[in-house]
């Protein structure tokens, strides 16, 4: 059983038919299947205990289920990126690859990295995110097929672009619901309007941001730059000074921002200014646009903070 005196910190390794958890302090270790019925003997065995934090990987919403229960009944679950926990183990020299294993390595990544404990979506909130998720991979498949149909033999064209009608109609059924769900939320209708007023922030990114970053309003422009993969990070070792790149993140919003960036070069003159300035100082495109990305995120950041709609720069007469 899990130890009463010491803080424990626990990981959890979700697959579809069973979940393996590992205690690190006490080094205990049992499995139990993915269902209520396995959530509930988690939930008795670890609720009387000190537990510091549980840690679980995203696995393409396996973990959802338990995430949610485990987070109802009050215990401090994270659910963090795999390519991180699993730099985190080769770093160990932990090579191997078991379910148990991997329960174990997810308990000692939640004791040794910080990590910051954020509020769980509510059904509605996961219901909109999932809506978004589907609308991305119809962009996607139209954006495919008619690449495809550039190239396409006249007998199979024909198909090619009836199929891209019929996605295109799903689209707008699902920007539909989209639009009817953030329209029925005074909240959500009213972040929705703001974002829309800055010049250059059109609907997709603004349900990505009501969506997929809560966080926006609540943290600072640095902060928030980080965690959606526009910040530029150092790349230095000894006198070698590398160049400032930025990577990671999240990525569906930070596509989305890259757009509308490119647009607010145009039409918004906060941003075009900016990136006039940035280009007459000889900085190359790719970097000037970023430098744009962040700023217009800056801007929305504060926009969400305080509530205030766009106001266009005032010009002297």
């Amino acid at each position: 059983m899990l130890s009463h005196k010491n803080s424990e910190f626990i990981g959890i390794d979700v697959a579809k038919g069973h979940l393996d958890v590992h205690g690190l302090v006490s080094g205990t270790s049992f499995a139990v299947s993915n269902d209520e019925a396995g959530f509930e003997q988690i939930i008795r065995t670890v609720s009387d205990y000190t537990v510091e934090r549980i840690v679980i990987e995203a696995t393409g919403r396996l973990e959802g289920p338990l995430a949610a229960a485990l987070n109802a009944a009050g215990l401090p679950v994270v659910v963090v990126n795999p390519r991180q926990v699993r730099d985190f183990a080769k770093s160990t020299g932990q090579l191997a690859k078991t379910d148990r294993i991997d329960a174990r390595i997810l308990a000692q990544f939640a004791r040794a990295v910080p990590i910051e404990l954020r509020p769980f979506r509510d059904e509605e909130s996961q219901n909109l995110a999932d809506l978004l998720a589907r609308r991305r991979q119809l962009v996607h498949m139209i954006a495919a097929e008619k690449n495809r149909l550039d190239r396409a033999p006249k007998r199979t064209a024909s198909d090619i672009r009836s199929h891209i009608t019929w996605l295109e109609k799903r689209l707008r059924r699902i920007d539909d619901q989209l639009q009817t769900a953030i329209e029925s939320s005074p909240l959500w209708r009213e972040r929705d309007a703001l974002f829309q007023s800055v010049p250059g922030t059109g609907p997709g990114l603004s349900k990505a941001l009501l969506i997929d970053l809560p966080e926006i309003g609540r943290l600072s422009h640095r902060a928030l730059a980080k965690l959606v993969g526009v910040a530029p990070l150092n790349c230095d070792s000894g006198v070698m000074r590398g160049r400032r790149t930025t990577w990671g993140g999240r990525a569906n919003v930070r596509a989305l921002l890259y757009m509308a960036a490119v647009s607010a070069t145009r039409w918004n003159p906060t941003i075009k200014a900016y990136y006039q300035h940035l280009r007459s100082a000889g900085k190359p495109p790719k970097v000037a646009l970023v430098a744009c990305m962040r700023k217009l995120l800056t801007i929305l950041n504060a926009i969400a903070r305080s509530g205030q709609p766009w106001q266009a720069p005032k010009t002297d007469a």
